[in-house]
């Protein structure tokens, strides 16, 4: 993409505005909050440091707004006290430019390395910082910025205070995710009926997943309905992939066929009522229909083999599906609970809940993140240079806007690094909203004050009026945002004593500075994800290697293994999954000729990699009990998957194209067994392993721009297996549909 387009891009995406769902007791809480510490502090200490604790008031607010999953409270006095600190370390030696300038580039850099925590530490560290320059211009005196730095903590205390008071869907957040991922399943499941390869995105599992994690002492206080559902949900994907899948034995038309078709339908209304029960606390409500077909007896009589394990697996599952959602009601809620349970009732396949995730409390943590960004100061780190990139550009920013007659020199770096991101796209199309925001706000906040003149109260009124639009209408665009953050800014400092004249010109003047400057740092000292692309791509080919390899070895010994390992390896699937196609995504949107790798084996290899984990979930959805027949071969087959996918990764780095020849080896030598004794062989298995052989050899074929009908290497002899009586056999060919979705922009990562 050239530089034009790339600019063109990022302007279009910063100054789109998008039609959100609105939460104004949560806007009209945080704005509550600082009306009362503006309030406070006018009444005992005057507009100055009305203006300084409004200022932590109105951070500390739009913390608790960011996505994260800690307690609100938590994030509103974190933010408040970091807050406090700054300013008051920031006053100690702003009257010292050089030693001011020395702390403004640690302090900066800090804030930059913080978006290895995470999203939420970066966008609350980098607010710090910019709220910071403004702060520690309004005292007079070391013990009054003392007095400005405790207004600034209380500012934070008291939203964080009103949180607890006044609690807006406590546990929503949780709820939502929980309700998200068994609703994401339900549409899986009606999809299936019509696509019986239809695409699934795990990223909803993967979000009620890191929502599920939990303190000690919000484990305790936890509603009971979000304590089990999630690792049914995680469990009842495979199972519907598996039902649904013509490979294992149900044809695609007939009466079979329209059992199935009955039974997704019916697992989609029951996960649906289970996902409404959950989000609204609401008992479960199931549909007469439902019920039916799954109680029906017809199912044993169609369906045989996988496809009926799976129908009973399924029956099972959503039978705790109903009863972890339900939680702990009254009495008669406890009833109507049961009785849905029991109307599709089916014996369990013996597999428990897993204990909840814990998450480290606050003092816990801190060496967590310690750690976290530490291991990014090693070269080629994006987040490193984001730390270099922001701690320049806030000092050159501010030598510049105190080099320039305006006045309020701080107004430039505070523009750089609110909009300053470790991704292109979000840095560039922020810069420019920023702007737009700017020009926006300040007009708007000039013609109020030409026009009717305020005083203290009214701008303190018009201030908070501002806060409450901003706290009510952010999740809709960064433009709007910034256009009410602007208006807020100009009627708090006017509060404070500041020139009204002075915040129209220099301040569009030096935030159009700062935006050039935060873009200019970026075309110099880029962190391209392109290059990267081959190293994600390797990731995730690694990562669905040792997914595979742990569910085949499960069939190796089936009565000494466990399966943790198979969820860990599904895990990290995900997230290498989700790397790559956040990677491919922003890879598009930058202004880089040489991607690494071309377009078409992007989809290429992208597609051969999601039909080597579809194959590896079938499997999975028939992982056998302890007491199962092992099966020796699958032990070095399994084997030779794990060492093959890490050599392939390792080759895919080095621009060559993996070879699957021990693989191959292995399956063939599992061929030649079968020849010799039949009774003995797995039909189930060793198809799913042909499977997955040809998920490789995909791979490579796309990577290497070779058309399907090319092969890399002469291919194992297959021997069609003798059908078992429970089993039918899958056939040799991957399905030809993409099981999982196109790569998309990543969503937004803050709210600020």
């Amino acid at each position: 993409m050239s530089w034009l387009r790339a600019l063109k891009e990022t302007a279009r995406s910063g100054l789109s505005i998008e039609r959100r769902r609105l939460e104004p007791l949560i806007a009209i809480r945080g704005a509550a909050g600082l009306a009362l510490v503006i309030g406070v502090s006018l009444a005992f200490f005057g507009p100055v440091v009305a203006a300084s604790s409004a200022f932590g008031a109105f951070q500390a607010a739009i913390a608790t707004f960011q996505r994260s999953w800690r307690p609100r409270p938590v994030l509103a006095l974190v933010s408040g006290a970091s807050l406090a600190v700054s300013t008051f370390l920031g006053y100690l030696t702003g009257s010292r430019l050089p030693l001011f300038l020395a702390l403004l580039v640690l302090w900066t850099f800090i804030a930059g390395l913080a978006w290895a925590a995470g999203p939420t530490a970066g966008i609350i560290a980098a607010s710090n910082v910019a709220i910071m320059l403004v702060t520690v211009t309004l005292p007079t005196s070391v013990a009054n910025s003392a007095v400005h730095a405790m207004m600034i903590l209380f500012g934070g205390i008291v939203q964080a205070a009103l949180i607890v008071l006044f609690p807006v869907r406590r546990w929503g957040a949780q709820r939502d995710a929980l309700a998200d991922a068994l609703a994401a399943e339900a549409d899986y499941a009606r999809r299936l009926r019509h696509d019986p390869l239809a695409p699934f995105d795990p990223v909803p599992l993967m979000t009620a997943r890191s929502a599920a994690a939990v303190t000690p002492r919000q484990a305790r206080r936890r509603p009971p309905e979000l304590r089990g559902s999630r690792g049914v949900a995680e469990r009842i994907r495979p199972v519907l992939a598996s039902l649904a899948d013509p490979s294992l034995g149900v044809p695609d038309e007939g009466p079979e066929r329209e059992r199935v078709r009955e039974l997704l339908a019916a697992a989609g209304s029951v996960l649906d009522s289970a996902a409404r029960a959950i989000r609204h606390g609401d008992p479960v409500e199931l549909t007469p229909s439902a019920v039916a077909a799954l109680k029906t007896p017809d199912t044993g009589t169609l369906l045989t083999g996988p496809p009926l394990r799976a129908a009973d697996r399924l029956g099972a599952l959503l039978s705790d599906v109903i009863e972890t959602a339900e939680g702990e009601g009254t009495k008669e809620q406890d009833a109507k609970a049961e009785e849905a349970a029991e109307a599709i009732k089916i014996p369990s396949d013996g597999t428990s809940p897993a204990p909840h995730r814990r998450r480290p409390t606050l003092l816990r943590l801190v060496p967590v993140v310690v750690q976290a960004m530490r291991a990014q100061l090693r070269p080629g780190s994006p987040i490193l240079r984001h730390a270099v990139r922001v701690s320049v550009v806030a000092a050159v920013g501010y030598l510049i806007g105190t080099a320039l007659p305006f006045g309020h020199g701080y107004w430039a770096p505070m523009a750089a690094v609110m909009v300053m991101r470790p991704e292109f796209s979000q840095t560039y199309g922020r810069s420019v909203a920023r702007f737009g925001g700017t020009i926006v706000g300040v007009s708007l906040a000039t013609a109020i004050v030409q026009t009717a003149h305020p005083g203290v109260t009214t701008a303190a009124v018009l201030s908070v009026l501002c806060a409450l639009l901003m706290y009510l209408l952010m999740g809709t665009g960064y433009v709007v945002g910034q256009a009410c953050v602007s208006a807020y800014v100009v009627f708090l400092l006017g509060m404070a004593g500041d020139d009204w004249s002075q915040t129209v010109l220099e301040r569009v003047v030096l935030t159009l500075a700062g935006g050039l400057l935060a873009m200019i740092s970026y075309a110099l000292y880029p962190a391209w994800e392109t290059p990267r692309l081959r190293g994600r791509l390797g990731d995730w080919l690694k990562a669905d290697g040792r997914y595979a390899a742990s569910v085949v070895d499960q069939y190796a010994e089936p009565a000494e293994r466990g399966h943790d390992d198979v969820r860990s390896a599904l895990l990290d699937t995900r997230e290498a999954r989700v790397a790559w196609q956040e990677a491919l995504a922003t890879a598009q949107h930058e202004p880089v000729r040489n991607r690494g790798l071309s377009r078409a084996a992007a989809d290429d290899t992208q597609h051969a990699l999601a039909q080597l984990g579809r194959a590896a979930m079938l499997l999975e959805a028939h992982l056998p009990g302890g007491g199962a027949t092992p099966v020796p071969d699958a032990a070095r087959l399994a084997e030779a998957l794990r060492r093959a996918t890490e050599q392939g990764a390792k080759s895919v780095r080095e621009r060559k194209v993996p070879d699957w020849a021990e693989v191959r080896e292995a399956l063939a030598e599992w061929d030649a067994r079968q020849l010799a004794d039949e009774g003995k062989a797995d039909p189930f298995v060793r198809e799913g392993a042909h499977l997955l052989l040809e998920a490789l050899e995909d791979f490579s074929r796309g990577l290497d721009g070779k058309p399907k009908n090319a092969p890399n290497a002469a291919p194992a002899p297959k021997t069609p297996p003798k059908k078992a009586p429970n089993a039918a056999p899958a056939p040799k060919t991957a399905p030809k549909t993409d099981p999982e979705p196109k790569p998309t922009n990543p969503p937004s990562d803050q709210k600020d």
